[in-house]
């Protein structure tokens, strides 16, 4: 069998940014698709693209498992959808009710739709993430569970317990949308990359505050910057050698 071998560096660079964000209903999940600041398309299975009416993003409205399978074949497969540098899917917490519904109607034990339920979305999940040089933008419902101490813990939220306790694993970023009044009143968003004691997020990369403003752009900015900054820096090292 022959060895493909690669770097940690190059497959940064090949397989883009793969990003899912949590939030309350209206917080501006679907807003953050219009932030990339790159050609977009939105695989959307809410009715909920109003707050988007003044920009002119290409959409892909999705009803059906069968309507999700042919977007992504779209998306992977079309010389059409080359240009698209972010594939953004709003909400995968829809898209799984979808897959749900399907599986009870079909299934005589519950259970049994929840098992496939998890099957199914979790190979969605992944097939849509690993399109190769695409950015992956996935928002979802917010769920929050307190603990005996009376402490809250917001959390990304999809059907089935398993499904809901394994989605982040499946990406390199986990952004919790926060939506925060200042002193003055004014009402504030941000995007949390990193967990604290109430909000569950990550940032493998390691180069993002823990607060950074909502822009898919600006993040991905610094995030392939501090990808150049390692390339050059064996160059530099060889060259003072």
């Amino acid at each position: 069998m022959a060895i493909k071998l690669t770097t940690t560096a190059q497959a940064a660079r090949d397989n883009g940014l793969k990003v899912l964000v949590h939030g309350p209903a209206g917080a501006g999940k679907t807003t953050l698709c219009a932030t990339t600041g790159e050609p977009t398309v939105i695989i959307s299975a809410e009715a909920g693209l109003l707050s988007l009416r003044g920009h002119d993003i290409p959409v892909i409205e999705v009803g059906s498992l069968e309507d999700v399978h042919d977007a992504y074949r779209f998306v992977a497969e079309s010389a059409e959808a080359r240009n698209f540098r972010w594939v953004c899917l709003d909400s995968i917490s829809e898209i799984a009710e979808v897959v749900l519904a399907r599986e009870k109607a079909g299934a005589k034990d519950p259970r049994q739709a929840y098992g496939a339920l998890a099957d199914q979305m979790g190979s969605l999940i992944r097939a849509f993430r690993d399109l190769p040089g695409r950015n992956v933008y996935m928002s979802c419902k917010q769920a929050r569970q307190q603990d005996a101490s009376g402490a809250t813990l917001y959390y990304p939220s999809l059907p089935g317990q398993m499904l809901g306790q394994n989605v982040a694993y499946f990406f390199d970023f986990v952004f919790a949308l926060r939506v925060e009044r200042d002193p003055d009143g004014n009402v504030t968003r941000w995007l949390q990359t990193g967990r604290d004691f109430t909000h569950e997020a990550k940032d493998r990369s390691g180069v993002l505050d823990m607060f950074e403003p909502p822009d898919l752009g600006a993040i991905a900015h610094k995030v392939r910057a501090s990808i150049s900054q390692a390339d050059a820096a064996p160059a530099f090292a060889a060259a003072n050698t």
